[in-house]
């Protein structure tokens, strides 16, 4: 089974502009004398690799642990799109129906318009995903129509994803957000299976 990480490090990505900047604390260290290592970190939600939750932009909106973990898990397609704003022309055009999840290649480099952002929602599309900071370009008022036109759907969003080795195609994704309750988003180790045999056994059996 080969397994391609499409994770980005926290402490070594660049955070969206105004976000807070990851800071890592050494508690305990070994080499001190002491029992253990021990750290702690403090980041935002939506630093490197993360999954946004409809609560992000939407009030009384679903929290990041109510998300369905079915959205992150299973098929998609990487897509290779162009720089810049992506309008509902391209997607009727290339972003094939029937796909459930969809990753956007394009060296962090483009976003959806709001009219395209509508267009997947009503596709009933379960995750959208970039390699950008951001599924939206532009200032507050931009991000925000973007982000309530796809979440208000409930289509789930990763944002910051590395797809430099990802060559587009179909894979098998596997990026369940961290299970933090109430929160408007969360960190991602997310992966890309190309080759993957699933092992089932009959139902009833232990």
């Amino acid at each position: 089974m080969r397994i391609l990480d499409i994770s980005r490090g926290v402490l070594r990505t660049p955070v969206y502009p105004g976000d807070p900047e990851p800071r890592l604390q050494r508690i305990q260290r070994l080499e001190n004398g002491d029992n253990c290592n021990l750290s702690a970190l403090y980041f935002g939600l939506h630093t490197a690799t993360h999954a946004d939750a409809p609560c992000h932009f939407i009030d009384g909106g679903a929290g990041i642990s109510e998300m369905a973990l079915e959205s992150y898990i299973g098929e998609c397609l990487v897509l290779d799109v162009p720089e810049g704003p992506i309008p509902c022309s391209f997607v009727e055009q290339y972003f094939p129906i029937g796909c459930e999840r969809i990753l956007m290649r394009s060296q962090g480099k483009s976003s959806l318009t709001e009219s395209a952002a509508y267009e997947l929602s009503a596709r009933g599309l379960r995750l959208i995903g970039t390699d950008a900071l951001s599924i939206a370009a532009g200032g507050e008022e931009e991000q925000r129509k973007v982000h309530r036109a796809i979440l208000g759907g409930s289509t789930a969003v990763l944002e910051g994803l590395d797809l430099t080795r990802a060559e587009p195609g179909r894979y098998f994704l596997f990026a369940p957000p961290v299970k933090i309750e109430g929160v408007d988003g969360a960190p991602v180790r997310a992966v890309l299976i190309e080759d993957y045999i699933f092992w089932s056994r009959p139902a009833g059996k232990p």
